[in-house]
């Protein structure tokens, strides 16, 4: 494939934000463990620049896509394996109407009940070790693989008491047959524009992520990003705008109302806490916040999604 096209397809890759899926609602769903058949449950185009609660193991047998890992950026026109960590900014972009193959996503408690699973997955680094985390698949290595997709699958969907102890043991295969097989494509070139976007979406996850009610969220405007990157608030803006559709500011409060909702889900923690944590420290400011985004107060949020 020519360089060319690449770059076409590349800085189309964080386009189309409406029709990205938002992935905060897996937060809180009641499930340890999901197969997929990308035939009924195609991966649509979507931007992760957040952390996940959980790992994703995607085979792509057939379509074209353009998926981006950090500063990696992939044009994948055959089978391909790809080893996704909860910490990982990444994004998919479909290029054809093709689409087959299996995603498995589970969650880290799956890793955490099941030792010699989480042993193999560090043993092996591919979701840990970038230059492994994508892997070419020949032809050959398709049906054994498919065939340990196909029996998780049917485990899951099983309800027996033992199924995760075989979807498990399946997933350990998975590792070592991929490990056989590895191919490890270089990454295509990447551009300084999506470099700086990558530093953007790496500086808001890692404010993000460190939020608590004892130490608030340190930068929250478009210009104390900027300086943080040592560039120009209107670059960033231009930039932001360019390739998502949404400005620095958007960008900002969209991941705050996130992780907003996560604290009022997973924690019991004051709604004066939370909101003093992403940066309020007037509850009515909180509550004018939250409101205006999603229609509800974060008290009646938290009482509407609670199970």
């Amino acid at each position: 494939m020519s360089q060319l096209t690449l770059d076409s397809k590349a800085i189309d890759v964080l386009r189309d934000l409406p029709d990205m899926i938002p992935v905060f609602r897996e937060f809180y769903q009641d499930w340890t463990i999901r197969v997929f058949n990308r035939e009924q449950h195609e991966c649509r185009n979507y931007l992760s620049p957040n952390r996940r609660e959980f790992y994703k193991t995607l085979m792509i047998t057939k379509g074209i896509g353009v998926f981006t890992m950090g500063l990696n950026t992939y044009y994948i026109d055959e089978p391909t394996i790809l080893f996704i960590h909860p910490n990982d900014i990444i994004s998919w972009k479909n290029l054809s109407d093709e689409s087959a193959g299996y995603y498995v996503l589970f969650k880290k408690k799956f890793i955490q009940d099941h030792p010699q699973l989480k042993a193999a997955i560090d043993k092996y680094g591919l979701f840990s070790q970038k230059e492994k985390s994508v892997i070419r698949l020949t032809e050959p290595g398709l049906p054994m693989l498919t065939h340990l997709f196909e029996r998780m699958q049917q485990e899951e969907l099983s309800g027996n008491a033992l199924a995760e102890d075989a979807i498990q043991a399946y997933l350990q295969l998975l590792l070592v047959e991929c490990m056989r097989m590895a191919h490890y494509p270089k990454p295509d070139s990447v551009s300084d524009e999506f470099r700086h976007i990558h530093e953007f979406f790496q500086l808001l996850e890692q404010q993000a992520s460190t939020i608590n009610y004892t130490t608030p969220i340190q930068i929250k405007t478009a210009k104390e990003f900027a300086s943080s990157l040592s560039v120009h608030p209107n670059y960033l803006n231009a930039l932001l705008k360019k390739h998502t559709g949404q400005n620095v500011s958007v960008h900002i409060r969209n991941r705050l109302l996130e992780e907003t909702k996560v604290l009022l889900l997973q924690t019991d923690w004051s709604l004066q806490d939370i909101g003093y944590s992403i940066g309020f420290a007037e509850p009515s400011n909180f509550n004018l916040f939250f409101k205006k985004n999603t229609g509800m107060t974060p008290a009646e949020f938290r009482k509407t999604h609670h199970h």
